[in-house]
């Protein structure tokens, strides 16, 4: 109960504060000039849409790319491996938790940007397909490990019955596993999401942080967690920092919105959704 209600102070308190220093944007009528698209901040520009848009792109391409290989590692694990090598593939993508973010940023910097440089022609190489890479290797093990766990709560007899039914471990998979556990999917992908859009140091370290609308995967951009993070080691009086708030704001609500949508899936599926 009060580790409850701690949680929820701490919440409303940040709420509070990102309304509370967004309030002047609202208030002096200059939320138009933040929800534009250009930032020039020595033109006294201070758009942030194209950091929306960077944001929204890079987060759902990484889950695009991530989520069908995550799926199929996971069935692998609970159905199709044998028991050892699922217990080693299970090993191995709970360690890539533990991770640091930044240990993917520095290797991708080093191993990573030439190839796409090189490859693709792609510029200097820190671009959205760069970050869409590695994000989605970030990415990867939470989805894994979140329809692992709900895979793992389906009832014994689901495989002791399609077993007795002749069915063979792929069929089993496909047509009574999965779609069994098919709220699991949505809840995978969602925090998979969540966890992609709230990222700061893949997008900082390899996205190129341009200001710009996303036109292409080899164009550089700037994601609103590292537009917080340049913004705020840099300034703190002027129109540039009001928009951090902002940016915290949209970031705030778009998790609050993921919480939202876990929530109507789980009470769609008659879970709990800590479960």
């Amino acid at each position: 109960m009060i580790a409850t209600s701690v949680s929820a102070v701490t919440i409303f308190s940040i709420l509070f504060l990102l309304v509370y220093f967004s309030s002047p944007l609202f208030t002096e009528g200059r939320i138009y000039e933040i929800f534009s698209l250009q930032w020039q901040p020595f033109g006294g520009k201070y758009g942030i849409l194209p950091m929306c848009a960077a944001s929204l792109c890079l987060s759902l391409s990484a889950l695009v790319l991530a989520f069908p290989p995550a799926i199929g590692v996971c069935c692998l694990i609970y159905a199709l491996a044998p028991r050892r090598v699922a217990q080693f593939f299970l090993s191995l993508i709970r360690f890539m938790t533990s991770i640091p973010t930044v240990v993917y940023g520095f290797v991708s910097v080093f191993l990573l940007v030439p190839r796409v440089r090189d490859c693709f022609d792609g510029g200097s190489g820190f671009s959205l397909l760069t970050a869409t890479l590695t994000l989605s290797l970030l990415i990867l093990p939470t989805i894994v490990l979140v329809f692992h766990a709900r895979l793992e709560q389906l009832d014994p007899t689901l495989r002791l019955t399609s077993e007795a039914m002749g069915f063979t471990a792929v069929q089993q998979v496909r047509h009574v596993f999965i779609p069994a556990a098919g709220e699991g999917l949505v809840i995978a992908a969602v925090l998979g999401f969540a966890r992609a859009i709230g990222d700061t140091l893949i997008s900082l370290m390899l996205a190129g942080n341009a200001p710009q609308l996303p036109h292409s995967l080899f164009a550089s951009v700037r994601t609103l967690t590292s537009h917080i993070a340049l913004v705020l080691a840099t300034d703190s009086r002027s129109m540039a920092y009001q928009s951090v708030f902002a940016s915290g704001l949209i970031l705030f609500l778009l998790a609050g919105a993921v919480n939202l949508l876990i929530r109507k899936a789980a009470k769609k599926s008659g879970r709990s959704p800590h479960a």
